[in-house]
């Protein structure tokens, strides 16, 4: 007999796709400062998933991150490597994966007008997708 275990997960809010574009201000692991174009992944009420961050970033530094006329401060909580750097300093740098969250909670951080707690799921995936 084959037990399956319910899956366990330590997220409390529901991750929305979502690829946005957005600007990133803040500091690499070097401790350089830097300003980049990057895009959302997915989003929440209080946190985001970034990806084409092609800078390296170190956990708990703050980021801030710009979208339309809002500037929201997160900070940084994880870092994936998914496109290792080119053997060439010349060439490509990597390119990362960043899960942030933010710093002070907003109502919208987005600007969506859509209430993420209490709305279905395929109606705020809906708002994110026409936001773009």
């Amino acid at each position: 007999m084959h037990l399956t275990r319910p899956k366990i997960t330590r997220r409390s809010q529901t991750r929305i796709p979502g690829v946005l574009p957005v600007r990133v201000r803040g500091k690499e692991a070097s401790g350089a400062q830097f300003e980049a174009l990057v895009h959302t992944l997915d989003l929440t009420p209080t946190g985001v998933r970034l990806g084409a961050v092609r800078r390296e970033l170190k956990a708990l530094d703050t980021l801030v991150v710009l979208f339309r006329k809002r500037r929201i401060e997160f900070t940084v909580m994880w870092t994936k490597l998914m496109v290792e750097p080119a053997a060439d300093k010349n060439d490509a740098p990597g390119e990362y994966q960043v899960g942030l969250q933010m710093v002070a909670q907003e109502s919208d951080p987005w600007g969506l007008g859509v209430p993420h707690s209490n709305t279905p799921l395929a109606a705020r995936a809906a708002a994110i997708l026409s936001a773009a």
